[in-house]
Protein backbone atom coordinates (compact mmCIF):
# COMPACT_ATOMS: atom_id res chain seq x y z
CA UNK A 1 0.00 0.00 0.00
CA UNK A 2 1.01 3.92 -0.46
CA UNK A 3 1.80 6.07 2.18
CA UNK A 4 0.30 9.71 3.24
CA UNK A 5 1.30 11.57 6.20
CA UNK A 6 -1.34 13.31 8.32
CA UNK A 7 0.28 15.36 11.38
CA UNK A 8 2.48 12.76 12.57
CA UNK A 9 1.20 9.56 11.40
CA UNK A 10 1.86 7.66 8.16
CA UNK A 11 -1.46 6.49 6.98
CA UNK A 12 -1.65 2.74 5.36
CA UNK A 13 -4.12 3.24 2.18
CA UNK A 14 -4.27 1.71 -1.13
CA UNK A 15 -6.09 2.81 -4.39
CA UNK A 16 -7.71 0.51 -6.79
CA UNK A 17 -9.12 1.40 -10.19
CA UNK A 18 -9.68 5.21 -11.58
CA UNK A 19 -13.20 7.42 -11.55
CA UNK A 20 -15.66 9.29 -9.18
CA UNK A 21 -13.55 8.65 -5.49
CA UNK A 22 -15.50 6.12 -3.27
CA UNK A 23 -14.07 6.27 0.28
CA UNK A 24 -14.36 3.43 2.15
CA UNK A 25 -14.19 3.60 6.29
CA UNK A 26 -14.26 0.06 7.93
CA UNK A 27 -15.34 -0.20 12.08
CA UNK A 28 -13.99 -0.05 15.13
CA UNK A 29 -10.83 -2.50 15.26
CA UNK A 30 -10.65 -4.56 12.33
CA UNK A 31 -9.22 -3.13 9.22
CA UNK A 32 -9.30 -2.10 5.55
CA UNK A 33 -9.43 -5.90 4.30
CA UNK A 34 -12.88 -5.69 5.87
CA UNK A 35 -14.28 -3.26 3.21
CA UNK A 36 -12.09 -4.80 0.37
CA UNK A 37 -13.68 -7.86 1.36
CA UNK A 38 -17.40 -6.78 0.78
CA UNK A 39 -16.67 -4.25 -1.93
CA UNK A 40 -14.06 -5.22 -4.35
CA UNK A 41 -16.43 -7.80 -6.09
CA UNK A 42 -19.26 -5.26 -6.73
CA UNK A 43 -16.41 -2.83 -8.20
CA UNK A 44 -15.00 -5.99 -10.05
CA UNK A 45 -17.90 -5.84 -12.37
CA UNK A 46 -18.07 -1.68 -12.53
CA UNK A 47 -16.04 0.67 -14.44
CA UNK A 48 -15.42 4.37 -12.99
CA UNK A 49 -14.58 4.33 -9.51
CA UNK A 50 -11.26 5.12 -7.33
CA UNK A 51 -11.88 3.01 -4.53
CA UNK A 52 -9.72 3.91 -1.34
CA UNK A 53 -9.12 1.85 1.46
CA UNK A 54 -7.60 2.70 4.35
CA UNK A 55 -6.07 1.96 7.85
CA UNK A 56 -8.11 4.26 10.69
CA UNK A 57 -5.15 4.94 13.39
CA UNK A 58 -4.82 1.99 16.05
CA UNK A 59 -5.91 -0.32 13.89
CA UNK A 60 -4.26 -2.29 10.24
CA UNK A 61 -0.88 -0.68 10.03
CA UNK A 62 -1.80 2.65 10.90
CA UNK A 63 -0.20 3.30 14.24
CA UNK A 64 -1.92 5.07 17.03
CA UNK A 65 -1.13 9.15 17.77
CA UNK A 66 -0.81 11.05 20.72
CA UNK A 67 -2.81 13.70 19.24
CA UNK A 68 -6.11 11.50 18.81
CA UNK A 69 -7.75 11.10 21.86
CA UNK A 70 -11.47 10.41 20.55
CA UNK A 71 -13.56 10.21 17.86
CA UNK A 72 -13.65 14.17 17.14
CA UNK A 73 -9.76 13.51 16.43
CA UNK A 74 -10.62 10.57 14.47
CA UNK A 75 -13.01 12.59 12.40
CA UNK A 76 -10.69 15.04 12.04
CA UNK A 77 -8.08 12.65 10.82
CA UNK A 78 -10.57 11.44 8.07
CA UNK A 79 -11.21 14.60 7.05
CA UNK A 80 -7.37 15.32 6.73
CA UNK A 81 -6.98 12.80 5.19
CA UNK A 82 -9.59 12.66 2.34
CA UNK A 83 -8.58 16.17 1.67
CA UNK A 84 -4.99 15.01 1.15
CA UNK A 85 -5.71 11.92 -1.40
CA UNK A 86 -8.50 13.43 -3.48
CA UNK A 87 -8.48 17.74 -2.43
CA UNK A 88 -11.30 19.16 -3.84
CA UNK A 89 -12.95 16.34 -5.35
CA UNK A 90 -16.69 15.12 -4.57
CA UNK A 91 -17.08 11.64 -3.40
CA UNK A 92 -19.04 8.53 -2.84
CA UNK A 93 -18.69 6.79 0.88
CA UNK A 94 -18.93 3.80 2.60
CA UNK A 95 -19.04 3.57 6.52
CA UNK A 96 -18.75 0.22 8.33
CA UNK A 97 -20.30 0.48 12.03
CA UNK A 98 -18.05 2.82 13.64
CA UNK A 99 -17.30 3.55 9.60
CA UNK A 100 -21.02 4.90 9.59
CA UNK A 101 -20.73 6.97 12.59
CA UNK A 102 -17.80 8.79 11.50
CA UNK A 103 -19.53 9.11 7.76
CA UNK A 104 -21.99 10.97 9.44
CA UNK A 105 -20.04 13.55 11.09
CA UNK A 106 -18.20 13.81 7.36
CA UNK A 107 -21.89 15.01 6.30
CA UNK A 108 -22.08 16.99 9.01
CA UNK A 109 -18.42 18.83 7.88
CA UNK A 110 -18.58 18.25 4.01
CA UNK A 111 -22.32 17.41 3.02
CA UNK A 112 -21.35 19.34 -0.69
CA UNK A 113 -18.82 17.06 -1.20
CA UNK A 114 -20.87 13.62 -0.55
CA UNK A 115 -22.66 12.46 -3.84
CA UNK A 116 -23.75 9.47 -1.49
CA UNK A 117 -23.30 7.38 1.20
CA UNK A 118 -23.78 3.11 1.87
CA UNK A 119 -23.94 2.56 5.73
CA UNK A 120 -22.94 -1.17 6.68
CA UNK A 121 -24.47 -2.02 9.90
CA UNK A 122 -23.99 1.30 11.26
CA UNK A 123 -23.66 2.70 14.77
CA UNK A 124 -25.43 4.89 15.29
CA UNK A 125 -25.45 5.58 19.10
CA UNK A 126 -22.06 4.83 20.83
CA UNK A 127 -23.12 4.15 24.32
CA UNK A 128 -24.06 0.47 24.34
CA UNK A 129 -26.26 1.12 27.60
CA UNK A 130 -28.77 3.37 25.13
CA UNK A 131 -28.72 1.03 22.18
CA UNK A 132 -31.89 -0.69 21.35
CA UNK A 133 -30.32 -4.52 20.50
CA UNK A 134 -31.77 -7.77 19.97
CA UNK A 135 -30.24 -10.84 21.81
CA UNK A 136 -28.15 -12.76 19.86
CA UNK A 137 -28.93 -15.92 18.10
CA UNK A 138 -27.30 -18.08 15.83
CA UNK A 139 -29.73 -18.96 13.49
CA UNK A 140 -27.90 -21.71 11.12
CA UNK A 141 -24.66 -23.67 11.99
CA UNK A 142 -22.64 -26.40 10.19
CA UNK A 143 -21.78 -29.05 13.02
CA UNK A 144 -19.04 -30.47 11.32
CA UNK A 145 -16.90 -26.63 10.41
CA UNK A 146 -18.21 -26.31 14.22
CA UNK A 147 -16.10 -29.59 15.30
CA UNK A 148 -12.81 -28.54 14.00
CA UNK A 149 -12.71 -25.38 15.37
CA UNK A 150 -10.68 -24.78 19.08
CA UNK A 151 -12.88 -23.89 21.95
CA UNK A 152 -11.62 -19.98 21.32
CA UNK A 153 -12.46 -20.51 18.21
CA UNK A 154 -15.88 -21.22 18.37
CA UNK A 155 -16.75 -19.08 21.10
CA UNK A 156 -15.92 -16.19 18.71
CA UNK A 157 -17.53 -17.61 15.65
CA UNK A 158 -20.65 -18.25 17.93
CA UNK A 159 -20.79 -14.35 19.80
CA UNK A 160 -20.01 -12.71 16.61
CA UNK A 161 -22.36 -14.12 13.79
CA UNK A 162 -25.99 -15.72 13.05
CA UNK A 163 -24.99 -18.05 10.22
CA UNK A 164 -22.08 -20.28 11.20
CA UNK A 165 -20.75 -21.99 7.83
CA UNK A 166 -17.54 -22.75 5.70
CA UNK A 167 -18.31 -19.26 3.75
CA UNK A 168 -18.89 -17.26 6.96
CA UNK A 169 -16.30 -18.75 8.94
CA UNK A 170 -13.59 -18.27 5.92
CA UNK A 171 -14.45 -14.78 5.25
CA UNK A 172 -14.86 -13.75 9.03
CA UNK A 173 -11.51 -14.30 9.77
CA UNK A 174 -10.13 -13.19 6.56
CA UNK A 175 -11.79 -9.86 6.36
CA UNK A 176 -12.58 -9.36 10.10
CA UNK A 177 -10.15 -10.99 12.86
CA UNK A 178 -7.08 -10.76 10.20
CA UNK A 179 -7.37 -7.24 11.44
CA UNK A 180 -8.97 -6.93 14.98
CA UNK A 181 -5.92 -9.26 16.03
CA UNK A 182 -3.55 -6.76 15.06
CA UNK A 183 -4.93 -3.75 16.45
CA UNK A 184 -3.17 -1.50 19.00
CA UNK A 185 -5.49 -2.28 22.52
CA UNK A 186 -3.81 0.58 24.68
CA UNK A 187 -4.63 3.63 21.94
CA UNK A 188 -7.99 2.19 21.47
CA UNK A 189 -9.12 2.04 24.84
CA UNK A 190 -9.14 5.97 24.88
CA UNK A 191 -10.68 6.33 22.09
CA UNK A 192 -13.66 4.32 24.09
CA UNK A 193 -13.29 6.36 26.66
CA UNK A 194 -14.33 9.68 24.31
CA UNK A 195 -16.55 7.52 21.63
CA UNK A 196 -19.23 9.86 20.63
CA UNK A 197 -18.71 13.08 19.04
CA UNK A 198 -19.22 16.14 21.51
CA UNK A 199 -21.24 17.81 18.75
CA UNK A 200 -24.74 17.36 17.31
CA UNK A 201 -23.88 15.47 14.11
CA UNK A 202 -27.81 14.95 12.93
CA UNK A 203 -28.69 18.28 12.15
CA UNK A 204 -28.20 18.69 8.62
CA UNK A 205 -30.32 16.61 5.87
CA UNK A 206 -28.71 14.49 3.19
CA UNK A 207 -30.59 15.01 -0.03
CA UNK A 208 -28.49 12.35 -2.03
CA UNK A 209 -29.17 8.57 -2.75
CA UNK A 210 -28.16 6.70 0.45
CA UNK A 211 -28.89 3.01 1.81
CA UNK A 212 -29.21 1.57 5.15
CA UNK A 213 -28.15 -2.17 5.14
CA UNK A 214 -29.19 -3.20 8.67
CA UNK A 215 -28.89 -6.87 10.55
CA UNK A 216 -32.39 -8.08 12.04
CA UNK A 217 -30.06 -10.01 14.12
CA UNK A 218 -27.31 -7.50 14.78
CA UNK A 219 -26.90 -7.17 18.34
CA UNK A 220 -23.68 -5.19 18.48
CA UNK A 221 -25.43 -2.07 17.19
CA UNK A 222 -28.90 -3.29 16.22
CA UNK A 223 -31.12 -1.91 13.69
CA UNK A 224 -33.73 -0.16 15.06
CA UNK A 225 -32.43 3.01 16.27
CA UNK A 226 -31.15 3.79 12.50
CA UNK A 227 -34.95 4.58 11.52
CA UNK A 228 -34.43 7.38 13.56
CA UNK A 229 -32.68 9.16 10.77
CA UNK A 230 -35.35 8.88 8.50
CA UNK A 231 -36.09 12.27 8.10
CA UNK A 232 -32.49 13.05 7.75
CA UNK A 233 -31.69 11.14 4.74
CA UNK A 234 -35.38 11.41 2.37
CA UNK A 235 -33.27 9.30 -0.22
CA UNK A 236 -32.47 6.55 1.65
CA UNK A 237 -33.27 2.76 1.10
CA UNK A 238 -33.64 1.26 4.30
CA UNK A 239 -33.16 -2.44 4.60
CA UNK A 240 -33.70 -4.32 7.38
CA UNK A 241 -31.84 -8.59 6.59
CA UNK A 242 -32.81 -11.39 8.11
CA UNK A 243 -30.17 -14.13 8.95
CA UNK A 244 -27.51 -11.14 9.21
CA UNK A 245 -26.01 -10.19 12.38
CA UNK A 246 -23.12 -7.31 12.50
CA UNK A 247 -21.09 -8.95 9.60
CA UNK A 248 -24.49 -8.56 7.41
CA UNK A 249 -21.91 -8.36 4.27
CA UNK A 250 -20.78 -11.22 4.65
CA UNK A 251 -23.85 -13.83 5.54
CA UNK A 252 -26.14 -12.08 3.08
CA UNK A 253 -23.53 -10.64 0.47
CA UNK A 254 -26.13 -11.76 -2.67
CA UNK A 255 -28.44 -9.22 -0.65
CA UNK A 256 -25.69 -7.01 -0.37
CA UNK A 257 -24.06 -6.94 -3.56
CA UNK A 258 -27.83 -6.15 -5.09
CA UNK A 259 -28.44 -3.74 -2.38
CA UNK A 260 -25.32 -1.63 -3.25
CA UNK A 261 -25.38 -2.12 -6.93
CA UNK A 262 -28.64 -0.59 -6.58
CA UNK A 263 -27.43 2.44 -4.39
CA UNK A 264 -24.94 3.27 -6.67
CA UNK A 265 -27.63 3.14 -9.83
CA UNK A 266 -29.01 5.82 -8.22
CA UNK A 267 -26.03 7.81 -7.63
CA UNK A 268 -25.47 7.22 -11.58
CA UNK A 269 -29.11 8.41 -12.36
CA UNK A 270 -28.56 11.59 -10.60
CA UNK A 271 -25.73 13.07 -12.31
CA UNK A 272 -26.52 11.78 -15.73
Amino acid sequence: MPKCLINDLEVNFDVIGKGKPVIMIHGFTPDSRLMKGCMEPIFAKREGYKRIYFDLPGMGETKGSNYINGTDDMLNFVLDFIDSVIPDQSFLLVGESYGGYLSRGIIANRKEKVEGIAFICPMIIPDMEQRSLPEHVVLSEEKELIEQLSEDEKTDFRLNNVVLNKNTWNRYTKEVVSGCSIADQNFLSKIRNNYGFTFEIDKITFEQPSVFLLGLQDSVVGYKDAFRLMDKFPRATFAVLDKAGHNLQIEQDGLFNTLVNEWLDRVLELND
